[in-house]
């Protein structure tokens, strides 16, 4: 039996994601592994053009956030084999950033920031999703304790938004503001108001977070290194 190209390996992990096919990427991970494929490789070249692929399809109205999950899952499944025993310095090259998200308190509306923390793990974020009620004490705390780059705040009603400046707040508070970038979003959310409460950016909707949360994370790599 023929031994399989690089390319070929690739394109298998790629497929795997585009079909949510958790095994599959199981196996092509694997395969890329015993091919001396790097893990890191094997994710940039393999396993995110694939989930970039569903999420481009996401925007388009061509897939839901089933499938979006889906390939998620799929993606975290090739990671998974990909990590084992690799240097830690290495797996942290694999994730782009790592983010806390959460919806406000007193504010249990999730749909929008569950579509929102689905799309950033599938572009390659490791995310802690805090769920919803969520008080600024708990943003703060989590952001602290995974040592978060990103913590993201969802407010769906206008009589919660306030909520999003007393993260703000809390992270001054503790004395960390500093540590953390802060995005804000939700349906009333403004980049007016986004400016207003000292938030580090803001976005209208899901597709448009995982653009706005890269190039904070690339401008906060640029200041790292200079």
């Amino acid at each position: 039996m023929a031994q399989k190209t690089k390319e070929a390996i690739l394109k298998e992990l790629a497929e795997a994601v585009m079909t949510y096919d958790q095994d599959a990427a199981r196996r092509a991970a694997q395969e890329a592994l015993d091919a001396g494929i790097t893990p890191i490789e094997a994710v940039d070249k393999g396993l995110r053009p694939g989930i970039n692929e569903v999420g481009e399809r996401f925007g388009r109205d061509e897939v839901y956030l089933p499938h979006l999950l889906m390939a998620a899952d799929a993606l975290k499944a090739g990671v998974e084999v990909l990590q084992r025993g690799i240097p830690k310095e290495d797996l942290e090259k694999m994730q782009l950033g790592r983010i806390v998200i959460g919806t406000v308190k007193d504010d249990i509306h999730d749909l929008g920031k569950n579509i929102v923390a689905a799309m950033l793990s599938a572009s390659g974020f490791e995310v802690i999703d805090l769920g919803k009620d969520v008080s600024p004490e708990v943003f703060v705390n989590k952001a602290r304790e995974v040592n978060a780059d990103i913590i993201a705040v969802s407010s769906l009603m206008t009589t919660t938004m306030p909520y999003q400046r007393e993260v703000v707040e809390e992270l001054k508070y503790q004395g960390v503001r500093d540590r953390f970038l802060v995005v804000v979003g939700g349906g009333p959310v403004t980049a007016e108001w986004a400016e207003r409460i000292g938030a580090d950016s803001f976005s209208e909707n899901a597709s448009g977070a995982v653009e706005v949360v890269k190039k904070l994370m690339a401008m906060k790599r640029l200041e790292a290194d200079e």
